[in-house]
């Protein structure tokens, strides 16, 4: 019986707690057993690069497909008619992404992962950011812990110019594949939080958000032209820093997810008869969205 061979890639965690450089992986030519080996520090380490690759677009969205269906995304410019599928992020068009996000969590179904390659960037400056939201949950005490597992957010596409679209998902979800709690709220899509009043949503959040961004759960990265950065949308946030007045240009796959899964809400949503403005949220302007199942471009739910 032949045993089954080695691959050859190398490993490097970047920090204590999230990120890991992959080294001597070809993404254009993969093997089964190498693509198994970084799925699994993928897994683990959260968020991967892989310097020095260059993939063309083809081999970019087969990268994403052996993650899933690709999405394509409902607001930002596309590469061309050809590629939908990927996503251009130029600073000199405004795209700079200098907040705390996780990836278009106002929809139904925010994606699995995202796969970054840089086309273009400063001489220094430009890093981008990640933290480890599995980490920032399992580290809150247990009182706060009990009490956010209990509760669900209202998620927004305002950022994108429109606050008409809205998902509601969990506080804190458990992954599917590794069965960890994670925090899934967000600086930039994150509205409120559905069972508690606008003030209290609003300190409760403002807290959360501070805890899950410490320095103790990030990692940063310094970016090279060709080099690719695999992250798990699921558990993690991300930041790129804008420190720098060069260009700098991404190319972006991102592959569809599922529905956010946690406990069930532990109460019902928040009602007041008193219809002030510190205690009730304005609803008018939402409606109901689905999600077309191929490209997970967001549209008005129909009857």
């Amino acid at each position: 019986m032949t045993a089954a061979p080695m691959t050859s890639i190398e490993v490097r965690p970047l920090t204590g707690c999230i990120g890991a450089e992959v080294l001597g992986a070809d993404l254009t030519h993969l093997d089964d057993r190498t693509w198994t080996d970084i799925r699994a520090a993928w897994l683990e380490h959260l968020v991967v690069f892989f310097p020095g690759q260059h993939l063309d677009p083809d081999a970019h969205i087969a990268l994403g497909r052996r993650l899933g269906e690709i999405e394509v995304h409902p607001y930002i410019p596309k590469l061309d008619a050809a590629h939908p599928e990927i996503v251009v992020l130029d600073s000199d068009q405004g795209a700079k992404a200098d907040t705390w996000h996780t990836d278009v969590t106002f929809s139904p179904t925010p994606p699995l992962a995202s796969i970054l390659q840089m086309m273009q960037c400063p001489p220094r400056g430009g890093d981008t950011l990640w933290t480890n939201q599995y980490l920032a949950y399992e580290t809150l005490s247990a009182p706060i812990r009990d009490l956010v597992d209990g509760l669900s957010a209202v998620h927004t596409a305002a950022p994108f110019g429109h606050p008409e679209v809205t998902s509601t998902h969990p506080v804190v979800r458990t992954h599917p594949e590794t069965g960890r709690r994670s925090l899934f709220v967000n600086r930039t899509f994150t509205s409120h939080i559905v069972e508690l009043r606008c003030e209290e949503s609003a300190m409760l959040l403002n807290h959360l958000y501070g805890w899950s961004e410490q320095p103790r759960f990030q990692c940063r990265y310094r970016w090279q032209p060709g080099t690719v950065g695999m992250w798990d949308n699921r558990c993690t946030q991300h930041h790129a820093v804008n420190d720098y007045d060069e260009r700098r240009v991404i190319t972006r796959v991102t592959v569809l997810g599922d529905e956010p899964v946690g406990h069930d809400p532990s109460w019902a949503p928040f009602a007041d008869d008193r219809t002030s403005a510190a205690t009730s949220y304005d609803r008018a302007a939402r409606q109901p969205v689905s999600t077309d199942p191929r490209t997970n471009s967001i549209r008005p739910a129909t009857a």
